[in-house]
């Protein structure tokens, strides 16, 4: 049987390379693929639905991926999946590169490619942190999102609250009842603390 398993992090599904399309790839190549999917940021470790997946696979069973970096995180890992998959007789066809196989070549590229995408990986990562470091010898940089409404608008919203329900007040001014809540928390804990 063919399996498919397609990923995405917040940084692929921007690239445009999101689940929709990792699918369409796979079933253009395998009609009959049963696909799964995994949204899921790189950094963490839990994977349930590849997991799932690998316990899945049996002899003579295919698991296709779009890249190599779709399915593991480092080179270890991916030697690691990928050597179990081979000792089970599953083969394992990365689209970008080509039907992985079982041998000494085999393994050798499958080793090379791995430490490429990991470099690729860290290469980002070190280039994000190198931004946010820079970002921030800057006075007027705040991290995180920016605020959506100004102190007055939460204020007038506050007052209105005295007098109307949290959904009239939500309609009246367009902060939403959890923006609301936050600031009335916020508002008491600090007169609490005078």
């Amino acid at each position: 049987m063919f399996y498919g398993y397609v990923r995405v992090s917040t940084k692929n599904q921007l690239e445009g390379f999101g689940l929709e399309a990792q699918k369409n790839e796979i079933l253009e190549k395998y009609p009959n693929a049963k696909i799964l999917e995994e949204q899921f940021t790189g950094a963490k470790l839990d994977r349930p639905i590849l997991n799932e997946l690998l316990n899945t696979l049996k002899e003579n069973d295919t698991l296709i991926v779009t890249k190599l970096d779709r399915l593991a995180r480092n080179t270890v890992e991916g030697i690691q999946i990928i050597e179990g998959l081979f000792a089970k007789g599953v083969s394992v066809h990365v689209l970008n590169v080509g039907l992985l196989e079982n041998t000494t070549m085999g393994k050798f590229f499958l080793t090379t490619l791995l430490a490429v995408a990991e470099m690729e990986r860290n290469i980002i990562i070190e280039r994000t942190q190198s931004g946010k470091e820079l970002a921030k010898q800057d006075p007027n940089f705040k991290e995180g999102r920016p605020k959506i409404y100004k102190s007055k608008q939460i204020n007038h919203a506050l007052e209105l609250l005295k007098t109307h329900t949290y959904r009239q007040v939500t309609e009246m001014t367009g902060v939403s009842k959890s923006t609301l809540i936050r600031a009335k928390n916020k508002k008491n804990l600090n007169s609490k603390n005078f």
